[in-house]
């Protein structure tokens, strides 16, 4: 047996095979596919050879290199100079936030004198 909401009796209740798979609201046609927007071409079909033309090479491979290195090193300081200065940045943020933390906390557990 087939089922379906019912709006009236907000309960399920019986229903014919071609109801319960066809909701009210929805239409079972395709829907049209939405226009694009920001998506226009630069050149027309026709111009456009079999090539693909790429703006530089593809450096993946020297990445690839690079990261998967097992020199003991960890992945998120292989990118060079400017990692170990983000990283050493983050730490000392770190530090200092949770110095900070223990003497707010150590000022606001002493008793306040008169």
């Amino acid at each position: 047996m087939y089922y379906k909401f019912s709006g009236f009796t907000q309960k399920l209740t019986g229903a014919a095979p071609a109801t319960a798979y066809s909701p009210q609201g929805l239409k079972p046609s395709l829907p049209e596919p939405p226009t694009m927007i920001f998506a226009s071409p630069t050149k027309v079909v026709s111009e456009s050879g079999a090539v693909v033309e790429y703006m530089g090479s593809n450096k993946v491979p020297d990445l690839q290199r690079i990261f998967q290195r097992a020199d003991g090193t960890p992945v998120h300081l292989k990118g060079g100079y400017a990692d170990k200065l983000l990283y050493r940045t983050t730490m000392a943020l770190t530090v200092g936030g949770v110095m900070y933390c223990l003497m707010a906390l150590y000022m606001a557990a002493q008793p306040k004198k008169n």
